[in-house]
């Protein structure tokens, strides 16, 4: 019997495990998968340090979003204890002026002390795509992620990701199997910028998921544990 991998799955900006709920499920014939904390810091150096510190010695990796951004910085922390690399809908660029200046702008909202709302129905078209806008699960879900992350946890994670160093200079040398994988119609991240990151990794392959938005793992979720088993299966 084939040994299974370790998995560590790290989520993204107010989501919690349930992001990977289903790749949680549908992998666990091949891998035991642990979820990394990535609430108890603000700064991108000591997440990684953090969730490094309670991985296993040699272990599969995964991040979407600002998960995307934690794992390329463990990374080029401890490159040789991970034996594969998944970034989706992410990027190893820095935020751009405007997406800058939006995470100082609620950094100073909450902490003026306006309601933490985490989540808001106004957000979610630029978080999923236009069909599923509708889908009161998976909406349900979102606003339930958020509201479980919290308000300190959220000030501590935007603040890393304010602070986090620009990583595009390491992707050359990124060596182990590595998918970059994006939903086709995300408005966070656009493809583009998620297909430049994958030309500068020599291991990589690109796949993009049509009709998906920013959130693959949970819009298409079989699509997604697919792509991921055949990624775990790249020696």
């Amino acid at each position: 019997m084939t040994e299974k991998h370790s998995l560590v799955l790290v989520p993204g900006l107010l989501c919690t495990s349930d992001l990977w709920r289903d790749q949680i499920t549908a992998l666990s014939d091949i891998a035991n998968i642990i979820v990394g904390d990535h609430t108890q810091d603000d700064n991108m150096s000591a997440i990684a340090e953090r969730i490094l510190a309670n991985a296993p010695e040699r272990f599969a990796l995964a991040g979407l979003s600002m998960g995307g951004y934690i794992v390329l910085e463990m990374m080029r922390q401890a490159p040789e204890r991970i034996t594969h690399l998944a970034i989706m809908d992410s990027r190893a660029v820095a935020d751009t002026p405007e997406d800058y200046q939006r995470r100082l702008d609620f950094i100073k909202l909450v902490e003026q002390g306006s309601a933490f709302k985490g989540v808001t129905r106004s957000l979610l078209p630029t978080l999923i795509h236009k069909s599923r806008l509708n889908d009161e699960d998976l909406v349900s879900r979102i606003f339930k992620m958020a509201e479980d992350i919290g308000k300190e946890a959220f000030l501590r994670q935007e603040r890393a990701l304010l602070d986090r160093p620009v990583l595009t200079g390491m992707l050359r040398t990124i060596s182990c199997p590595t998918l970059v994988l994006a939903g086709a119609d995300d408005k966070l991240i656009p493809p583009k910028i998620q297909r430049d990151m994958a030309i500068e990794i020599p291991t990589a392959q690109y796949v993009e998921i049509p009709n998906c938005g920013h959130l693959p793992t949970m819009e298409e979720p079989e699509l997604t544990s697919k792509y991921m088993r055949h990624w775990l299966a790249r020696s």
